[in-house]
């Protein structure tokens, strides 16, 4: 059985060994070793190389999820495998349950369209730019959205630069004459083609997206599929998403439908409908949306993000299909996979109870303030005792530090990250920022290197746990 040396220090010790000896049945021995520091977060790659001396009895070394250091010259030095275990200790049943079963969410199947809806406004150089925007969160094809009576001159410029820089691209457009302009300056695909219309089709080698005559109207629909059909020609197909309340779950109906007729045939879906004209968080419909295609294998969905409360739509679009099709392939449910979706809420939000906060806290023996959250509220500690209340306005006066302006500031932004984390059932780290999952962009942190302290770490005289 592999024998694991967990590292730590002072004040989380016993709590990390009540954790390690009550994971059920666990694939592992271990030994548990305080090397001299008081919080475990602070611990580095350097310091562990100080003191652990080689030989290292143990099969591999987990340190603390926050150990900052090249992990790999330790390993060397040691001898031994040395991983960053979670950021908090009580997540260790999980991570091994993790490690054991790991899920590649590199892969996906769903081609996501990603629509310019006011492109005849802008500029060439504009479009460029919105369209290299839209491909790094995720986009694949860039569809150039084209507007009822609004002349589109640089229609042709638009798609032969976006060609020009590497984009696949799609126009949009309900004019037939837009749609063959934009197929014979190089377009890749042609939103959307109706049964009365499939002679644009014969003019260009753009791929057409087919639609109903009307959303209602699934016999066009079916005749133009068998016609392109055919002809041997690549085609989407998309009965089209109806919004709430004007039909949305009859829609749903249809694209089941057709799958069920055209168990082959390539399908599309926009999801415009849903994220745009629902005022509800993005993440969650985009999550329910790409289950159904992973369901239907659905080839391409079709999204913007053009109100204000979808313009992360793209992003949670690229995670949502990686998710749903690692979920569909596993056959298992789409949870434990990724929380980039879960923007307000998180699974696990309050690791420590009060009663093990206030353990902690007892060991304190020093001033400077630590800040935790548990279901019952904030709990500040430091050696003169612990303060809890769900208010950081409530626990600001119990500080004393109205004379010490740099610490005041930055505990007042930290009881405010608590405070939030606490109402919404989020995961608070003092010293980090919350996690806003893909509502957030964030830049990805090498703990293998060092960094300048964040924000609210550059004030003097406080310390984080």
């Amino acid at each position: 059985m592999e024998h694991i040396l967990f590292l730590t220090g002072r004040l989380a010790q016993p709590q990390l060994e009540r954790v390690l000896a009550g994971i059920a049945e666990a694939p592992f021995t271990f030994e548990v070793r305080e090397i001299g520091l008081q919080v475990a977060a602070l611990m580095t790659a350097d310091m562990i190389r100080r003191r652990v001396e080689p030989p290292v009895q143990a099969d591999r070394i987990i340190v603390p999820g926050r150990c900052r250091g090249d992990l790999d010259a330790l390993a060397a030095h040691l001898g031994i495998p040395v991983q960053r275990g979670p950021e908090e200790l009580k997540d260790l049943p999980r991570f091994f349950n993790r490690a054991a079963k790991p899920v590649d969410l590199s892969e996906y199947e769903v081609a996501i369209f990603a629509e310019i809806v006011d492109a005849p406004r802008l500029t060439v150089e504009a479009i460029v730019q919105r369209a290299q925007a839209l491909k790094r969160d995720g986009a694949d094809v860039i569809d150039l959205g084209c507007l009822p009576e609004t002349p589109f001159a640089h229609l042709e410029d638009s798609v032969r630069a976006l060609k020009a820089e590497g984009f696949a691209v799609s126009v949009d457009s309900v004019d037939a004459q837009e749609l063959l302009r934009g197929g014979c300056a190089g377009a890749d695909y042609l939103l959307s083609l109706t049964v009365d219309t499939l002679w644009v089709a014969d003019e260009v080698t753009s791929t057409p997206v087919l639609i109903p005559k009307t959303p209602h109207d699934e016999a066009s629909l079916h005749a133009a599929i068998d016609a392109m059909a055919a002809k041997g020609r690549a085609f989407l197909a998309d009965p089209i998403l109806d919004p709430i309340p004007f039909g949305f779950t009859a829609s749903i109906v249809r694209y089941h439908a057709l799958r069920a007729r055209y168990p082959e045939a390539p399908i599309m879906m926009g999801v415009g409908n849903l994220t745009e004209l629902t005022e509800a968080d993005t993440s969650g419909i985009n999550a329910l949306l790409f289950g159904i295609a992973a369901e239907l294998n659905v080839a391409a969905v079709l999204t913007t993000q053009v109100s204000a409360h979808a313009r992360r739509a793209m992003r949670e679009a690229d995670w949502a299909r990686r998710i749903m099709h690692a979920a569909a392939r596993h056959r298992s449910l789409p949870k434990g996979m990724s929380g980039a979706l879960m923007t307000m809420h998180d699974k696990h939000p309050f690791p420590d109870s009060p009663a093990e906060i206030a353990a902690t806290a007892a060991q304190v023996r020093d001033p400077n303030f630590r800040v935790q959250v548990a279901e019952d509220g904030l709990h500040v500690y430091n050696r003169d005792g612990i303060r809890t209340g769900t208010r950081a306005f409530d626990l600001w006066p119990q500080l004393g530090l109205e004379n010490d302006a740099s610490h005041a500031f930055y505990m007042g932004v930290e009881l405010a990250h608590a405070e939030i984390a606490w109402r919404l059932g989020k995961r608070y780290v003092q010293d980090q920022p919350l996690d806003w999952g893909a509502a957030v962009e964030r830049e990805a942190e090498n703990l293998d290197a060092w960094c300048a302290p964040g924000t609210t770490r550059s004030a003097p005289n406080k310390r984080d746990t």
